[in-house]
């Protein structure tokens, strides 16, 4: 099957990635990272104006990818897939300005709670916001929250449609992250110079990016599958085989880049950091493997 966006998807696929091409989001997640939430608002209130919170409930999961997928390629602070994928379903409406959800046990932990117009545990809204916790991506500020009654069930009603689209956007963002993580290794070992000619035309180089290359590849067509048909199988699969391809991205990446791409002043960090803790989001690999063989187990019982 030949997986293709409409001539309306690529527009808005274009339009989105002119927007934040423009944006200096790597400026808007560092002030982020900082606690200052001013220009990601800003950046919010603009691609809030070009649809994205309404795509859950007025569009497809095929343009919720395009959208998440373009802002893992730009390291987009905020809760994205809580207020564009989860709560619409959910809720059942387009949420209103930025929100947020903990939906324990996938996500015990509310995203950015503090920089949220709405709060909510499940489906319903939380009562009160915890202590910060500690994030290796310092644009993800993770917070506990209270339920209104602190004497109901601890249990936390899940949506199972909802929940399948937030994985499945958090794959979209794992594809993007992975994507321009490769993109900037081919640029620096391209002009990176050792021994006289470029690092990148080493064989070696050349071989650890085609293994990239060829993981990105392998597991756009699942991200794409699962959009067309969200399922807990198919986007479970997409989740596992964006979080593996983009930590492959991460590490060679990382390793190509010698001792530079260790340091936080180097942009690549903002990227490195997002997928490590995008891999564990809304679901640990681990979890979305045993997804997987279940699924597949039941279908041959």
């Amino acid at each position: 099957m030949k997986f293709e966006l409409s001539a309306d998807q690529r527009d808005f696929a274009t339009s989105l990635d002119r927007l934040l091409a423009g944006a200096d989001t790597v400026s808007v997640a560092r002030a982020w990272a900082d606690g200052d939430h001013a220009p990601g608002r800003a950046l919010w209130a603009r691609l809030t104006e070009q649809g994205l919170l309404s795509l859950a409930t007025e569009a497809s999961p095929v343009e919720v990818v395009v959208a998440l997928e373009a802002l893992g390629r730009h390291a987009v602070p905020g809760p994205w897939v809580e207020s564009a994928a989860y709560l619409p379903v959910a809720l059942g409406r387009e949420v209103h300005g930025m929100a947020t959800v903990a939906l324990p046990p996938l996500a015990p932990l509310a995203l950015d709670a503090d920089a949220a117009d709405e709060v909510y545990l499940g489906s319903a809204p939380a009562r009160a916001v915890g202590d910060p916790r500690v994030s290796v991506d310092r644009t993800r500020r993770l917070f506990a929250v209270e339920p209104v009654d602190s004497s109901a069930s601890p249990e936390v009603l899940v949506d199972d449609a909802a929940l399948d689209l937030a994985v499945l956007a958090t794959a979209a963002q794992l594809l993007g992250a992975g994507e321009r993580i490769l993109a900037d290794t081919v640029a620096y070992v391209t002009q990176r110079r050792q021994f006289g000619r470029a690092i990148g035309s080493y064989q070696a180089l050349k071989h650890a990016l085609a293994d990239v290359r060829i993981a990105l590849d392998f597991a756009r067509p699942l991200v794409w599958g699962a959009a067309l048909e969200p399922t807990r199988r198919d986007t479970a699969a997409a989740k596992v085989a964006t979080a593996d391809a983009a930590y492959l991205a991460a590490r060679t990446g990382l390793q190509l880049h010698g001792a530079i791409g260790y340091t936080a002043e180097f942009d690549l960090s903002l990227w490195l950091t997002k997928v490590r803790a995008l891999v564990g989001a809304w679901g640990t690999p681990a979890h979305h493997r045993a997804v997987v063989l279940d699924a597949l187990v039941g279908a041959g019982a």
